[in-house]
């Protein structure tokens, strides 16, 4: 019977049962795209991940992305877990390692303590900040469960946004961000008026101190009702209020996962580059379980 080795960590924190967990397949090669759709299904987490031979031998993996019902071109919490499983054997280059995936080449810088563990990575979100179709606030506020006026446009309206993978990026009242639920007939209807949205609406709503950020993601459509932690939804703010904002580079933090009883913590940089502007987003990644999948 064949056997496919997998190990969980827990993503953006630094302690056991925070964060945002995440299976990695270390050996994927025999799996059908089927196989590893059921097994991401099977683990129930918000991703998992399948890693591979790269096509490219100057490349380290090709790592495919799967949430509970679909595969992902881009995602941040799965390249900065998977990173750390790899390099915790050694399979890093210098501290560095280059994935493969759908969305374009996603570069990794590993972080180790000075004893050389492992304890984080920082990833580079493989496009640049490109914005799509802006949201009413009171359809965002119904899939939210909130009333209108606790959606804040003064910034920006509700909008959609990507540096790899779509989000749509709302701000909210600060008062109204802790009573927030996903409301799963009020994002079906809202995803049927919208067909530029093609079938994927994840809710990332923030409140803002400063560079200080609070944050939470539904995303009911696809299987996640709420994600501990978003990496490339936090990457994507970052670009967002940059260019928003002005200058030429900013760091923010990012604070996720509170409600759910697994705080997270996310640490932003974002720059504006000749194509535009572009995120990094990093933070730790503690071992958890170790199995191995018999089909």
């Amino acid at each position: 019977m064949p056997r496919y080795p997998y190990e969980t960590v827990d993503v953006f924190t630094d302690r056991p049962f925070g964060g945002n967990p995440l299976a990695v397949f270390t050996d994927a090669r025999g799996l059908s795209d089927a196989q590893m759709q059921a097994l991401a299904a099977e683990m129930n987490y918000s991703e998992t991940t399948f890693v591979l031979p790269p096509d490219d031998s100057a490349n380290d993996a090709r790592v495919r992305i799967f949430h509970r019902t679909a595969e992902m071109p881009f995602a941040g919490h799965p390249n900065v877990g998977t990173a750390c499983v790899l390099a915790r054997y050694g399979r890093d280059r210098n501290g560095l390692l280059r994935f493969e995936q759908m969305a374009g080449l996603v570069e990794i810088a590993v972080e180790r303590n000075g004893a050389g563990e492992v304890t984080g990575a920082v990833i580079a979100a493989p496009q640049a900040l490109s914005l799509g179709i802006e949201l009413a606030a009171d359809g965002i506020a119904a899939c939210a469960g909130l009333g209108a006026g606790d959606i804040v446009t003064t910034a920006h309206r509700p909008v959609q946004a990507s540096l790899g993978v779509q989000f749509v990026l709302a701000e909210v009242a600060a008062g109204a961000l802790a009573s927030a639920a996903p409301d799963l007939g009020a994002f079906r209807v809202l995803e049927r008026q919208h067909a530029e949205l093609a079938g994927r609406l994840s809710l990332f709503l923030y409140t803002r101190d400063g560079d200080n950020i609070r944050a939470r993601m539904f995303a009911p459509l696809a299987g996640t009702w709420e994600d501990p932690a978003t990496g490339s939804a936090s990457a994507t703010l970052g670009a967002l209020l940059l260019s928003l904002d002005g200058g030429e580079d900013a760091a923010y933090t990012i604070t996720q996962g509170v409600e759910m009883g697994r705080p997270s913590l996310l640490k932003v940089t974002s720059r504006r580059a000749e194509d535009g502007f572009r995120s990094r987003v990093g933070g730790g990644a503690v071992p958890m379980l170790r199995g191995e999948a018999l089909l």
